[in-house]
């Protein structure tokens, strides 16, 4: 399969998933939180499916598409841990875990780093939706047509 086309894959698994995680946590009290803002995609799709709800961002810095600039309080600028601790027991209801070095090793070692911070974070009863294997949460399977391990769906224990 070609770079290109893994892409394609990894987007539509991304869109499907989120999709899906809003529709499950529909009704329920408890904001969304994006972990790694890039170029605003997934944050700009977080409020269009979690419309009427804040959706935070964490990122080092703001370089986003101008469209898709989260409004002042609700960019979270810092390192992803320390702005996870300052905001823990927040009683977010969907977070999206999007932070990654690019190298397999690293990116898992760094979601099992963060998976407790992502987890002091969140209302009991929310869902996390992470492109990288989380500890400590209870694993959902999520929508069908993604494929095995493409994404990631959990749910927070109360």
């Amino acid at each position: 399969m070609s770079r290109l086309d893994s892409m394609l894959r990894r987007l539509g698994a991304q869109r499907d998933g989120l999709n899906w995680a809003a529709a499950q946590v529909e009704g329920q009290p408890g904001d969304a939180l994006d972990i790694g803002l890039g170029n605003g995609r997934t944050y700009d799709h977080l409020r269009e499916v979690m419309a009427g709800r804040r959706v935070l961002v964490i990122d080092r810095v703001l370089q986003c598409h101008p469209s898709c600039v989260p409004p002042e309080g609700d960019f979270l600028q810092g390192e992803a841990d320390a702005v996870l601790a300052g905001l823990a027991g927040a009683g977010i209801r969907l977070a999206h875990y999007d932070l990654g070095f690019g190298v397999e090793e690293q990116d898992i070692a760094e979601a099992a780093r963060m998976s407790p911070l992502i987890a002091a974070v969140m209302a009991p009863g929310g869902i996390v939706v992470s492109g990288q294997p989380l500890v400590g949460f209870t694993r959902l399977a999520g929508p069908e047509g993604i494929p095995e391990g493409r994404y990631l769906f959990y749910l927070v224990e109360a």
